[in-house]
């Protein structure tokens, strides 16, 4: 529950629930200068997400590949930031990659990110979440639909929708290995998820979610009128997305593989509280404790 004793976004009850969205997209103040024009405020606003083409150079993509090439060769023992693909011990997800890296923290803290962030929630932004995604050729498994949001409300204690993330690529993403896909628009509504969540429910959620996905008949009520976007890029292109827009994306069989790295910025006035509908806290590599701001120029 919030201060007031108000849980704005009930989920993981009996039934599935669908409400409009009660919080801003783009926050008060946010009209001022920053990276972004006016369109792309718009643009924002209006679909959920914004796609840049060349976030990074060829040089940078090359050194963050490298490092991702390092952080997942192999898993460090009984290590918990580190995800397995179900079935096998090839390496899935690598969390908190902003404080097991210098080079991947270096890249949080990068004021093209973090400017960007900035203007859209308004105010200064700590790390609520780093991790890179992998998903090697001939059958790394997706990641169904989802919001953020729902989860990091539900299991986390986040408040308020006042959360964006970057999605970056470090191999080129194409139509055919596996790329985000995002729903337009669907930021406005959110979906309270059907059945409580398990004890513990990090352990095989972040392999194979089920708890906090919703249901077939909400999705094809938000993608009624709207296309579904497939976010395709060559590395160093990126995406950066409302905490509530739904997404997911498909398994990965061809030969290329597709792997990316997320930064996700959260406002210093949305800190995170207790669960509201989980029987305890994750573990603070899924949900930061520090809410340390960002340094700015």
């Amino acid at each position: 529950m919030t201060a007031t004793g108000i849980d704005r976004y009930p989920t993981r009850g009996r039934a599935e629930t669908v409400i409009p969205r009660a919080d801003p997209v783009v926050w008060a103040e946010t009209a001022a200068a920053g990276p972004l024009d006016a369109a792309e405020i718009t643009a924002f606003e209006r679909d959920g997400f914004l796609a840049f083409d060349d976030l990074l150079t060829a040089g940078e993509v090359g050194h963050y590949r490298s490092e991702l090439h390092r952080l997942t060769s192999h898993r460090p023992g009984a290590d918990e930031r580190w995800i397995t693909e179900p079935g096998s011990q090839d390496v899935k997800s690598v969390f908190e990659v902003h404080k097991i890296s210098e080079v991947f923290a270096r890249l949080a803290a990068d004021p093209r990110l973090v400017g960007r962030a900035r203007q859209i929630l308004g105010t200064d932004v700590y790390i609520h979440q780093s991790r890179i995604n992998v998903k090697r050729g001939f059958g790394a498994s997706g990641f169904y639909w989802h919001s953020d949001f729902e989860t990091w409300h539900a299991e986390d204690g986040l408040p308020a929708m006042r959360t964006v993330s970057f999605s970056i690529a470090l191999t080129d993403n194409d139509a055919t290995n596996g790329s985000l896909m995002l729903v337009p628009g669907s930021h406005q509504t959110f979906v309270g998820c059907a059945g409580a969540t398990p004890n513990d429910n990090y352990r095989t959620s972040l392999q194979m979610q089920e708890a906090g996905t919703p249901s077939e008949g909400a999705l094809t009520r938000l993608c009624d009128s709207r296309a579904i976007h497939l976010c395709t890029g060559r590395a160093g292109s990126a995406i950066l997305f409302d905490c509530n827009t739904m997404h997911g994306s498909g398994d990965n069989i061809t030969p290329s593989p597709r792997s990316n790295v997320f930064i996700v910025y959260n406002s210093i006035d949305n800190t995170l509280t207790e669960p509201f509908a989980a029987p305890a806290r994750r573990p603070t590599f899924l949900a930061a404790h520090d809410f340390t701001p960002l340094p700015y120029p």
